[in-house]
């Protein structure tokens, strides 16, 4: 299932976009965007597709997205049942927000959160509580009102504890070389990247970094937050589960392009990481109905299901 591109448009004079959304269910509509989205979905407990996690949610779910990483919720269930989920999203634009911290050292944090932010992050309910108190400011009718209530957030973000969602390479939208990590750790992961379905050894990943293996394995630990090992088999995983949801190819040739010429070793380590088999991952979204035919999808022409809620920010 090929994720679908979204459209998300600016109000003239407005450097974001808030979206309040009030439906019965939460359709799976998989897609993606070029900005970043932070979502907070209330009363609703569901299934969230994030890249290539599988993950249940409940209450209060709070979630930030990089670019261009493909992502859906999908419900039925609202926790009240007399009262429509909710969902209130904000997109902004990686670039204006860099520039704004560039100028501002104020916003700083911004940096810091968006470098973090490039797997999906998930916040805890304390944090979700805290941007609920920042919702009137954040739904308020006025452009400045949103912004500095936005960016409170945002910054706030940037402080919380959080846990990443997707695989390091999902969907081909991370893992690739990029300014803030080191020369030498970028170098191995383009070089993961690029040869991860072949037999890459820590010896020759060490050699491209011109590092030795204990050294590497210290650099990945400190850069990266776990072993080479692990996110070598998080790439590859990751790899895979593309091919399930994109491709009707069979599991062992899957396998294959992935970096596992045992298809058992594969069944056991992507179950390891997905709590589920190649097969059943595949079912989670062949199960669900496409989302749309069209290419691409303007925000402004979506089902309505999608539309604003009258009492909306936008």
């Amino acid at each position: 299932m090929k994720a679908t591109f979204e459209h998300v448009t600016l109000d003239e004079g407005c450097s974001l976009r808030v979206y309040h959304r009030r439906l019965q269910h939460i359709p799976f509509e998989w897609h993606h965007h070029p900005e970043y989205e932070l979502t907070l979905t209330m009363n609703s407990t569901g299934k969230r597709y994030i890249g290539d996690s599988i993950t249940d949610y409940g209450d209060n779910d709070l979630v930030l997205l990089p670019p261009d990483l493909p992502h859906s919720w999908s419900s039925n269930t609202s926790i009240a049942p007399d009262q429509d989920q909710v969902a209130v999203v904000l997109w902004f634009d990686g670039d204006w927000a860099r520039r704004l911290a560039s100028c501002c050292p104020e916003y700083a944090p911004l940096l810091r959160l968006m470098r973090h932010a490039g797997c999906g992050l998930s916040f805890g309910p304390a944090t979700a509580a805290l941007m609920q108190q920042r919702l009137d400011g954040l739904l308020s009718a006025q452009a400045r009102s949103r912004l500095m209530a936005a960016l409170d957030i945002l910054c706030l973000l940037a402080d919380e504890a959080s846990t990443p969602l997707a695989s390091p390479t999902a969907f081909q939208t991370m893992g690739r070389p990029s300014g803030h990590q080191p020369e030498r750790i970028n170098r191995i992961l383009a070089m993961i990247d690029a040869q991860f379905a072949q037999s890459l050894s820590i010896a020759q990943l060490a050699e491209a970094g011109s590092l030795s293996p204990r050294s590497l394995h210290r650099y990945f630990l400190q850069h990266l937050g776990e072993s080479v090992s692990r996110y070598l088999m998080r790439s590859r995983i990751a790899h895979a589960c593309q091919l399930l949801v994109d491709t009707r190819l069979p599991i062992a040739s899957i396998a294959l392009q992935s970096g596992y010429p045992n298809i058992a070793n594969f069944n056991r380590q992507f179950r390891s990481l997905k709590h589920m088999t190649p097969l059943q991952y595949r079912k989670a979204f062949t199960d669900q109905p496409a989302p749309h035919t069209q290419q691409e999808v303007a925000l402004q022409r979506r089902p309505h299901s999608l539309m604003q809620d009258k009492s909306g920010a936008d």
